[in-house]
């Protein structure tokens, strides 16, 4: 396969390293202090922070913008899959920097769901306003008392009423839901509880300050609050919509799941594999720094195995995912389905296992705030779970694998 970046993807690629240089990396530090102090003097972390706020422009002026939109005439500056892959990468080492050239999860899916899905006065009421930054989005989908790797056991419904739907149910780790810009849900539920078991859910477009939608509390991982972003638990009691917001029609969800859910994948795997080679990155530089037992720690067998070890893992995902992108450009999501499955589950190991090692390197100073690393450990984490756990995705590769043979 080729995998050679366009002449405009290896340009901005230098565009967006210059940008990340010069912008983010000198920030982390104040990102996190402005969200800190938001709390203590406004008594809110939940509100934007004004370096990103900054940034923005910036990045806008720049043409690093929207790149994650194949496609589209509303966002023609996006990008192919393949071509997005590196940009995403740059993006995903500094958690928060994706948000700065509006390519931040869960925006991005939803941007794509919206763009492929949505009618054209949904579209202009909402679409148009995310693709310019000016609000954010959050996609409801997990609830807390279900499986819901299973997605045929959501069970929030969605009932039509007259000239509306109405909407009951319990969601929690709803991301970006904390942000006081987050003016729209995507909520997953039931439309028809006996239909067949794939036809029973259905999407709606939910406006944020719809009547009965009730945001308990965010919710930390391994304690952190990932502010001003947040993941909540959220209930919906009696949310009435129109009927005209429902997504493709009655039955449908899975359809739009689907669709929505490769791309996302795809891009958690390429922001992961940026922050295996952030990790990669500070790991040998702190090796090279430090002296133990008479000699740098970089000359040690141990250490060289690790860094030997972290570099063929990072290479592997990388390919993987290329092809993966490849495909999706070609021959499209559905069959590009296997390979999807089989970075989902292989990205985020790869970047748990160089983080730890990452983390040893720096000792105790590995876990603490002074660096990345811990943030980064907590962050990735969760996706083994997100868009689906290892385990699921394990088992359509072996279905895929074994229906070749029967």
């Amino acid at each position: 396969m080729n995998f050679d970046y366009s002449e405009r993807c290896t340009e901005l690629q230098a565009r967006l390293l210059a940008f990340m240089d010069e912008h983010v990396y000198p920030n982390e530090t104040a990102f996190q202090a402005e969200v800190n102090r938001n709390g203590v003097e406004r008594g809110n972390r939940w509100i934007p922070t004004e370096l990103v706020e900054r940034l923005k422009p910036l990045a806008q002026a720049q043409g690093l913008w929207n790149l994650f939109l194949p496609q589209s005439t509303r966002a023609p500056e996006g990008l192919s899959n393949l071509d997005y892959a590196p940009l995403c990468e740059i993006m995903g080492k500094v958690w928060w920097a994706p948000e700065v050239f509006n390519c931040s999860a869960p925006d991005t899916g939803n941007m794509e769901t919206l763009e492929r899905y949505a009618s054209g006065d949904i579209k202009q009421a909402w679409l148009e306003p995310l693709l310019r930054g000016e609000i954010r989005s959050a996609f409801a989908m997990t609830e807390p008392d279900v499986a819901s790797s299973d997605a045929t056991n959501i069970a929030t419904r969605i009932e039509r009423d007259g000239d509306d739907y109405v909407i009951n149910g319990h969601k929690w780790w709803i991301s970006g839901a904390g942000d006081p810009r987050c003016k729209i849900f995507i909520v997953m539920g039931k439309t028809d509880p006996e239909a067949a078991r794939h036809q029973q859910q259905s999407m709606i477009v939910v406006p944020a300050d719809t009547p009965g939608i009730t945001i308990k509390r965010p919710l930390p991982v391994f304690g952190y609050d990932d502010a001003p972003h947040g993941h909540c638990e959220i209930l919906f009691e009696n949310v009435r919509v129109p009927a005209a917001n429902l997504l493709l029609g009655e039955g449908r969800g899975f359809e739009i799941a689907q669709g929505r859910l490769g791309p996302g994948r795809i891009h958690h795997c390429m922001r992961a594999i940026g922050v295996a080679e952030r990790a990669l990155e500070l790991m040998c530089r702190r090796l090279n720094s430090r002296v133990a037992f008479g000699r740098k720690i970089s000359e040690q067998g141990v250490w060289r195995e690790r860094i030997a070890e972290s570099r063929i893992r990072i290479d592997t995902a990388r390919l993987l995912t290329l092809k993966t992108a490849a495909l999706m450009d070609t021959v499209g999501n559905k069959h590009a389905k296997a390979e999807i499955a089989m970075i989902k589950v292989l990205a985020p190991n790869v970047t748990q296992q160089v983080l730890d090692w990452a983390i040893q390197a720096y000792g105790a100073a590995g876990v603490s705030d002074d660096f990345p690393l811990a943030n980064q450990w907590a962050g990735n984490r969760t996706l083994r779970l997100a868009d689906g756990p290892d385990e699921v995705h394990r088992n359509a590769i072996a279905k895929i694998e074994l229906a070749r043979y029967l």
